[in-house]
């Protein structure tokens, strides 16, 4: 397929080679809905003003994932980033899915589980971790080693992986704090304009806090 988006990428870095999704539900739909609203700000769509999403820019940008996201959220009243998440979140994990089943990076496989329960799964057609995937983790492991300057799109995936838990399952053989560091400074680095860091963060945030009260909303219910 073309250029892989934010969505893609977090997808398959959310699901293990045996096609299960490892970061469960709903973090993994609150991360995909704050990928989307990540690929509106760096394609010059969305900024964050005075605390609300705006659209700044309502033109298409001929993505029909990103383009349905932005209709909504030119069509509504201007929300806080961390409302849009779960609103943007919701059928987004199986849209991503179908998208990737289409282009080939992975299959569709349904069976049952002690013959009973239904199961859907989705490997990659070969059973190895696809190659793009591989190229996103490089990527993000090349950022995490060096010193320099990351790209924008790097950047909002390392931040993207860091807010849902999935950076602590991406890079157990890096030393945690050198990992911590490492993505403090990408975080302030000069990656992109200031209109669109401050949408990216906000919207990070956003998702982190989503997550956040997810997992405690689990831990309650499993404690009770």
């Amino acid at each position: 397929m073309d250029r892989l988006l934010l969505t893609d990428e977090l997808l398959l870095l959310a699901y293990d080679d045996a096609g299960t999704n490892r970061l469960g539900r709903p973090h993994l739909d609150h991360g995909l809905a704050g990928a989307v609203l990540l690929e509106l700000a760096l394609a010059g769509r969305v900024e964050v003003v005075d605390g609300r999403l705006a659209v700044t820019d309502p033109a298409p940008t001929n993505v029909p994932l990103l383009d349905r996201a932005l209709a909504t959220v030119a069509g509504d009243r201007p929300r806080k980033p961390k409302d849009w998440i779960a609103r943007l979140g919701k059928g987004l994990p199986d849209r991503v899915l179908d998208g990737l089943v289409d282009a080939g990076v992975l299959r569709r496989e349904s069976d049952r589980v002690l013959w009973v329960f239904p199961r859907t799964r989705y490997p990659s057609p070969t059973g190895a971790e696809p190659a793009v995937e591989t190229a996103a983790r490089e990527r993000m492991a090349a950022a995490l080693a060096g010193g320099g300057p990351v790209d924008a799109r790097t950047a909002a995936l390392l931040g993207l992986t860091r807010a849902v838990g999935l950076d602590r399952k991406l890079f157990r053989e890096l030393p945690r704090d050198r990992v911590k560091a490492r993505l403090a400074e990408i975080a302030a680095g000069d990656w992109a304009s200031a209109a669109t860091r401050k949408a990216i963060e906000e919207t990070q945030a956003a998702v982190l806090v989503a997550t956040t009260a997810a997992t405690a909303a689990i831990a309650t219910t499993t404690v009770s």
